[in-house]
């Protein structure tokens, strides 16, 4: 039998008033309001590619009267314009989510960053994660923004997983829970916003990405109890209201829950009701929202039909969809789902009941009905403002990571290292989150700022030159990688520009050289040559300052690598 919810109880905890507005806006909806009120619907800035809809926002309310909106990219005001917009035109107030992993950056352009779960877990203090939480709250709301995607509290257990590298806080049980909870102390601290942890049942155990086949947790149920259940087990006690549910299955566990199950039948999280129904909200005993992960991603998609799999995710025991593929098409055969008996009455009524708990716990209802629910364009000042770029640069003194200087390369000065030749080693373009193009020039103008000439490389050659006129004319090597990707791979490694590229590490015998990653950990992989290698997390120019500072021995390296960094690969360490 299906485990139902008690608004009465964590984390909702809702007071009499607050439970008498669910109870009479749910008898109130229509079919058709209730099942767009599982929907999560994602707004792009100049045009939806993603959906190929035509409808104002406006329409797209009216038609559909979605539960819940995400959005990619704009400007504040461009974002706070939209969010305004749509709790305007919106009968029922709105859940509005930003994805803030490490800050206000991943609220909005121009949001200031923090720190990465990677980086908390670097400098080993929580007031780093608390501190990212604590800005990404101030932003987002500032916007209109009243749920938080994150964190996530996956435990990086496989090296080779660049899914959640940067974006897990430890490689233990104890670590991510330590960190993750600082992260959401920080998040409440002053706003009311939504937590929502993911992903459930948990990544991290293998390195493949579940954007682009089915996810796959291959531990044992002992195994994932010592583990990840006890990371869930202690945000549930703590009253996260919000788990978001991964495509990822969790075999072993799935068959010991139902030994019915075959290996053809195995399904992801997010479409298994022995995950969900069973595992998360049964055994776990959450009483809270169930969200799937987009289900735009393969690890989904590859299940059946996606007129199957729309309805499915909610009788399996989530609540909200995430997102439209065709919103059309997705609405009906979630609706068809529903009165062909795919979803019952009492699920969908439960699904409903959980949204309209969360809208009640924020008092949407109140602040729509007294006028205070739209944001003033006085609350943007916040974002990006002096007092968080201070603590962006408390984050990056606290956790940038010598990982080694095997050859006594540090500390370096503009009277001995004058003339650099900088490599930059970038991912792939065009993606959903794309490097940076600003970082050379911010990292050069860094290094001339303080005396030295810096020439950068062009990587496309295969030309090395003469090894006497190369000693002759570089004083340093520093080359730095800032790989980013998301999506287009299962796997993100150092990708040279070309066969044997003069970019590649054949210089470091011939002058001194420094490597310096500004996002993944476990470039040591590539690069076991090098003899000084530093994780500095990110490429903002504050991060980049300190840096510098760190590089000639003006500030001490704090942060303290986990046992990933090295790849299993002993040469990486000499």
């Amino acid at each position: 039998m299906a485990r139902l919810v008690d608004l009465s109880k964590k984390p909702y905890n809702l007071d009499r008033d607050q439970i008498d507005w669910v109870e009479r806006t749910l008898t109130e909806l229509s079919d058709e309001e209730k099942i767009g009120q599982l929907f999560v619907n994602l707004f792009f800035f100049g045009g939806d590619a993603f959906s190929g809809n035509t409808l104002t926002n406006k329409e797209i309310i009216e038609k559909y009267h979605i539960g819940g909106a995400r959005y990619m990219n704009g400007s504040p005001e461009q974002v706070q314009g939209l969010i305004n917009e749509l709790q305007a035109s919106s009968k029922v107030p709105l859940l509005v989510a930003a994805n803030c992993d490490s800050g206000g950056d991943g609220a909005v352009k121009g949001g200031t960053y923090i720190s990465s779960g990677a980086q908390s877990e670097a400098s080993r203090d929580t007031r780093v994660p608390y501190l990212a939480g604590l800005v990404s709250a101030r932003e987002e709301t500032a916007l209109g923004v009243n749920v938080n995607f994150d964190p996530c509290v996956d435990i990086l257990e496989n090296w080779r997983n660049t899914i959640v590298n940067t974006r897990s806080y430890g490689t233990t049980a104890e670590a991510v829970i330590r960190y993750t909870s600082a992260y959401l102390d920080g998040l409440t601290a002053e706003r009311e916003v939504i937590q929502c942890i993911k992903h459930f049942p948990g990544d991290g155990t293998e390195e493949r990405d579940q954007h682009l086949v089915l996810g796959v947790n291959e531990l044992s149920p002992e195994a994932w109890e010592a583990s990840f259940g006890q990371v869930y087990r202690h945000h549930i006690e703590r009253g996260v209201e919000m788990i978001m549910a991964g495509h990822i299955a969790l075999p072993y566990y799935q068959q010991q829950l139902n030994p019915a199950l075959k290996d053809e039948d195995i399904l992801p999280a997010t479409l298994a009701p022995e995950l969900i129904d069973g595992l998360l909200k049964t055994n776990l005993d959450f009483n809270g929202l169930v969200i799937t992960d987009a289900s735009h991603m393969l690890g989904m998609t590859a299940a059946m039909r996606r007129e199957d799999y729309v309805p499915a995710a909610i009788a399996a025991g989530c609540d909200m969809f995430l997102f439209f593929n065709n919103m059309e098409e997705d609405f009906h055969f979630m609706l068809n789902g529903y009165r062909k008996g795919i979803i019952s009455e009492e699920r969908l009524n439960d699904a409903v009941r959980r949204i309209l708990g969360l809208k009640a716990k924020l008092n949407l209802h109140i602040k729509q009905a007294e006028g205070r629910l739209l944001k003033d364009a006085e609350e943007l000042a916040i974002i990006g403002c002096e007092e968080h770029l201070a603590w962006q640069r408390e984050a990056a003194d606290k956790s940038i990571t010598l990982l080694k200087d095997t050859q006594a390369n540090l500390p370096i000065n503009p009277e001995k290292h004058r003339r650099i030749r900088l490599y930059y080693l970038e991912g792939e373009k065009g993606g959903i989150m794309d490097a940076s193009n600003e970082v050379v020039d911010h990292l050069k103008a860094a290094l001339e700022r303080r005396g030295y000439e810096v020439t950068v490389n062009d990587g496309d050659s295969r030309i090395k030159g003469a090894t006497l006129t190369y000693r002759d004319e570089v004083d340093l090597a520093l080359t730095v990688a800032n790989v980013v990707g998301y999506g287009a791979q299962n796997n993100y490694r150092i990708q040279w520009k070309t066969a044997m590229a003069n970019e590649v590490p054949w210089y470091v015998h011939e002058v001194p050289t420094v490597f310096v990653s500004f996002n993944y950990t476990t470039h040591l992989h590539d690069v076991t040559m090098v003899k000084t290698a530093i994780n500095a997390y990110h490429h903002n120019p504050n991060t980049i300052e300190a840096l510098l500072d760190k590089l000639e021995g003006k500030a001490d390296f704090h942060g303290v690598p986990n046992e990933h960094v090295w790849a299993k690969k002993w040469q990486a360490k000499l």
